[in-house]
């Protein structure tokens, strides 16, 4: 049989090198479609000699799209931003960025798409995040029909943005803030599971045309989860809870205030703590509803917080976790 050829666009990211190590072992070739193919590097190693190759390809360009799903098989759409930067914006990558690969896929004759969205997608949101999510599906549903829709929850794992970057904040600060007091509800995936579902959506044809919220074993609410951190790095910091308003407000000031060194040297403005399309976000509980299916629907039994953070969050305890280290060794 000849081999499976699999384009993965947005293949370097955090969730990306995931599914590229989960799809090696199934043998097919592997494309890892990227802008910039030296961060795709890591991933060669998670594969056969000449199994996993980058590809150069800009989601904005009609001809790097078509030439990097041209004889594929399967084409799996990972690309997503959460924040806007120059010609960067929600519109440009959700939308699209999803609507040209999409119809590129379909144009050359590709079996299989698999695209990931986001739970909270909707055209109705006031945030600008989330309708880009919910046009993007759209688009993709018309030019390519049968495609496999995946919306993970808030994602974690040794990479995350969420979990190491409020550890960071609370090494460095007493405090760490309660955005709408911190009632919004999150049900977080592990990373490992994301991946695995989509490994097992493309081995499975009756997923074709179909929709999946992936969410972890529990709801939690932002307050739980920043107490569940600091339980794990060992600290203890003032959970403090801020309205929406207030949030709003520091979120503005916060990006005039990085738009002024962008606009002197452009591409060198360093990603925001916090926007306002964010505040937005967080106004709506990010958990797992509806008639779409799950991982159980997928056979998948998701791994729990607990049993992961401890694993790359030790590094942000007193002493770098060493502590724990010298205890364990002497318990031995």
């Amino acid at each position: 049989m000849a081999q499976q050829v699999v384009t993965v666009f947005g293949g370097s990211g955090f969730l990306g090198r995931y599914v590229v190590r989960a799809l090696a072992p199934t043998g097919a070739a592997i494309r890892i479609a990227c802008r910039r193919q030296r961060e795709a590097m890591i991933c060669k190693s998670m594969g056969d000699v000449g199994q996993i190759a980058p590809v150069p390809c800009n989601i904005r360009d009609d001809a790097s799209v078509a030439a990097a799903v041209a004889g594929a098989n399967t084409v799996i759409n990972l690309t997503g931003i959460l924040y806007e930067r120059g010609a960067q914006t929600f519109d440009a990558v959700h939308r699209e960025g999803a609507a040209r690969i999409a119809a590129a896929a379909g144009q050359a004759g590709v079996e299989r798409l698999i695209h990931v969205s986001a739970i909270g997608a909707d055209l109705g949101s006031d945030s600008a995040y989330a309708r880009s999510k919910a046009a993007g599906e759209e688009a993709v549903r018309e030019a390519f029909p049968g495609a496999t829709i995946m919306r993970p929850g808030l994602v974690f794992g040794a990479e995350d943005e969420f979990f190491n970057r409020f550890a960071m904040y609370a090494r460095l600060a007493p405090v760490l803030p309660l955005i709408g007091g911190g009632h919004t509800k999150f049900q977080p995936v592990y990373v490992c599971d994301v991946a695995q579902a989509i490994v097992r959506a493309l081995a499975d044809n009756g997923t074709r045309n179909e929709i999946f919220e992936l969410g972890g074993p529990r709801v939690t609410t932002f307050r739980e989860l920043m107490e569940l951190l600091l339980s794990t790095i060992h600290r203890r910091r003032l959970l403090i809870p801020v309205p929406f308003w207030a949030a709003t407000a520091k979120a503005a000031l916060i990006e005039a205030g990085l738009a002024l060194p962008a606009a002197v040297v452009p591409g060198l403005t360093p990603p925001p703590p916090l926007t306002v399309d964010q505040v937005r976000l967080l106004r709506r509980d990010n958990i797992v509803g509806g008639e779409a299916g799950t991982l159980a629907d997928l056979d998948i039994v998701p791994v729990s917080m607990e049993a992961i953070l401890p694993s790359y969050l030790c590094r942000f305890r007193p002493g770098g976790g060493l502590r724990d280290d010298a205890a364990r060794a002497a318990a031995r």
